[in-house]
């Protein structure tokens, strides 16, 4: 998402490049620029003018210091009312309760069910909440039985009943039962339509009522734009929600729903969500996003990634190895699973500050560790703990055997000595060595 956005953007802060300060023509050529971009982007010509004008405002205020170039100030108050535009903080979701209850609403096909589940995943491993599903989309053919599909996937349970068209009736008897088996959290996934009409309405007002959420959440499609914008506001003119979802992150989308949606309806974006695995949800970070819209990077998100995957006690027992010279091809192939459990490695080096453009024509994906995996699946257990034994027929045997050249496999155990030279030195350093070696490099 905000691909394009992002060059266009960058285009824009280069016509302030070699001024010497802002003035009312440069500013307005250049915010000329940053209005087409969000135009492009599918954000509503009201939001984009009003954004514009905000900017104009505060950067024609502004008292330039001699150590700041203007599109160095241009593009910090930006980032500012971007920042402001997606709503400035990270909104929690109210879960508490006896039970908590969270109500999904939104369209057919906007992700709804799918969102259900990994919301149910989020708050079993994340706030260790016993967590009830809860199947009211009674018209979608096979939604119930996607909705206990993915329960089982994630280790939830999920309530229905066979044969009943009441999404009332179902919801209230689901939170009955949750209080008798001690659940904290309910879940009720919710009918939709292709398009918004009054049936639609009248059900969803009627489940709401009856069973009081503590949290309402509407789910919207990002690839619909500002269709998605509008429906937001219908929806939240009849149920009051208390916050949005945006899904299908991954897709062809321009970020319009993402830069508008709060202005229109003034509720918070509250989750992203990606793909279809049940990890892929993530809280919405105004800051972090508008950080990644100006090629700013998401470190702190990466890392957050990182730590959810990577096991202390494991990091110390690999630390242990490296220290040791112990560090082997296993070891290896064990870090490659786990990184790849972080999520699409595109988009995990796109948060790293610059590396986004960087990889913008590269072709890159999860898919490109295959090689790699099938190279050390080919080694015997001996050849992965004892890397030096691999000779010149031996690695013969293990091109033949993953389908790859020995070039390939030559040019893997490369990566290995490298890495493992990389992560030995990483490990060794303490925080002092560190700061000297900088403080060397300077002197040099």
């Amino acid at each position: 998402m905000f691909e394009n956005l992002i060059d266009r953007l960058e285009g824009s802060f280069k016509l302030l490049k070699g001024e010497g300060r802002i003035t009312e023509i440069n500013v307005a050529e250049t915010l000329k620029d940053i209005r087409k971009a969000l135009l492009d982007a599918d954000v509503s010509y009201k939001i984009a003018k009003s954004f514009c004008d905000e900017v104009k405002q505060k950067a024609l205020g502004q008292n330039v210091l001699k150590a700041v170039r203007p599109g160095q100030m241009m593009t910090k108050i930006v980032h500012d009312e971007l920042t402001t535009l997606m709503g400035s903080e990270a909104t929690d979701i109210k879960v508490k309760g006896n039970p908590g209850v969270v109500l999904v609403a939104g369209l057919q096909g906007s992700g709804k069910t799918t969102f259900s589940a990994k919301l149910a995943l989020n708050c079993k491993t994340k706030r260790t909440l016993k967590t009830m599903l809860v199947a009211c989309d009674v018209y979608r053919p096979a939604a119930i039985e996607q909705l206990r599909i993915l329960g089982d996937q994630v280790g939830v349970t999920v309530y229905s009943e066979d044969g009943v068209k009441d999404p009332v009736r179902i919801a209230t008897n689901a939170i009955s039962k949750a209080k008798q088996e001690g659940y904290s959290l309910v879940i009720i996934d919710t009918a939709g339509r292709l398009a918004v009409d009054e049936e639609m309405m009248r059900e969803i007002s009627a489940v709401k009522k009856a069973v009081n959420p503590t949290e309402t959440l509407f789910v919207v499609d990002s690839m619909t734009g500002q269709d998605a914008v509008e429906t937001a506001r219908v929806f939240n003119e009849r149920i009051d929600f208390d916050g949005v979802v945006l899904t299908k992150l991954d897709g062809d989308t321009r970020g319009g729903a993402a830069l508008s949606i709060k202005a229109v309806v003034n509720k918070p974006i509250k989750f992203v969500s990606s793909g279809e695995k049940m990890d892929t949800l993530d809280v919405f970070h105004p800051k972090r996003i508008a950080d990644r819209i100006l090629g700013m990077g998401d470190v702190i998100s990466l890392v957050e990634k990182a730590q959810e995957q990577f096991n202390e006690e494991e990091a110390r027992k690999l630390q242990k190895k490296l220290a040791k010279d112990q560090f082997t091809l296993s070891d290896f192939f064990s870090q490659i699973q786990q990184i790849k459990k972080m999520g699409n490695i595109k988009d995990l080096a796109s948060m790293i500050p610059g590396m986004g453009k960087m990889l913008k024509d590269v072709d890159m994906d999860n898919s490109s560790f295959k090689s790699i995996e099938a190279i050390i699946q080919s080694m015997t257990p001996l050849e992965r703990e004892n890397p030096a034994l691999l000779n010149g027929s031996r690695r013969k045997r293990i091109a033949d055997g993953s389908g790859t050249t020995i070039a390939d496999v030559n040019r893997l155990i490369k990566q290995f000595d490298d890495t493992k030279k990389m992560m030995k030195n990483m490990a060794g350093a303490g925080a002092g060595k560190a700061m000297r070696a900088m403080g060397n490099m300077k002197r040099k």
